[in-house]
């Protein structure tokens, strides 16, 4: 029992151990700009050791040197309600589930049906900019309700912590828009062969669509689906709130 005991205050102190970590982190990144998130480390591993040279593209642009277009088009794409919420909104995340329990249902349904056609459901995410920072920032890209859990903690940190504005000039600054282009001027020039602080509404539109799979439409720049998909976010970007 003594050794149970002494495993489980381990476990404990650990956890606590890591939550400080978190917190420090997060507050000294009110006045310094992170270097790098797990995620972008993660990828940095994947791409020397796939491909024997590591490309990787990232630049700093501070919060006023990003175009309004790109924020606008961002926030109007993957939270449209990022300068309002409190860093989990509730509702979309309802909506994301179910969707994806359907999806699911609807794939095992196909399984049986026909199991050499079987593909795996299409998973939605419904998470906000913060919970997207926070993932990236600080966790593993792992699926389960653990690291669900933490993200959320961690979530309600950053808002707590930092400003709105400040949240998302880091998010926009450490994204990944291609394979081994990490943030805003770090897209603008692979893309367009500008600034960040120079895109137009559509160009900044387009970037936006990319989030999701940004290494997939790298790859098909003339897609169908980006050029409409662009055209719809410009309509809405002129009801998306900037902090």
């Amino acid at each position: 029992m003594k050794g149970l005991a002494r495993w489980i205050a381990l476990v404990i102190l650990s956890f606590v151990a890591l939550q400080l970590f978190f917190l420090v982190r997060i507050g000294t990144m009110a006045t310094i700009d992170p270097q790098s998130t797990t995620f972008q480390r993660s990828e940095a591993w994947r791409i020397a050791t796939e491909k024997d040279k590591l490309r990787w593209r990232q630049q700093w642009a501070p919060y006023e040197k990003i175009s309004d277009n790109l924020k606008r088009a961002v926030i109007a794409s993957e939270d449209a309600s990022f300068s309002e919420h409190e860093g989990v909104d509730w509702d979309a995340l309802e909506k994301a589930w179910e969707r994806n329990a359907k999806a699911e249902e609807a794939a095992a349904r196909r399984a049986q049906l026909a199991p050499s056609r079987a593909k795996p459901p299409k998973i939605v995410g419904g998470s906000t900019i913060t919970q997207q920072l926070a993932k990236n920032l600080l966790l593993s890209g792992e699926r389960t309700l653990l690291r669900k859990g933490q993200e959320i903690v961690l979530t309600f940190e950053l808002e707590q912590m930092l400003s709105k504005q400040r949240i998302l000039e880091i998010y926009l600054n450490n994204v990944e828009w291609g394979e081994g282009v990490f943030g805003a001027e770090a897209a603008a020039q692979h893309y367009f062969r500008k600034s960040a602080s120079r895109l137009t509404a559509y160009e900044a539109a387009r970037l936006a669509v990319m989030l999701p799979q940004p290494k997939r439409f790298e790859k098909a720049p003339g897609s169908g689906y980006l050029a409409s998909r662009a055209s719809r976010i410009v309509a809405r970007m002129r009801d998306a709130e900037l902090p």
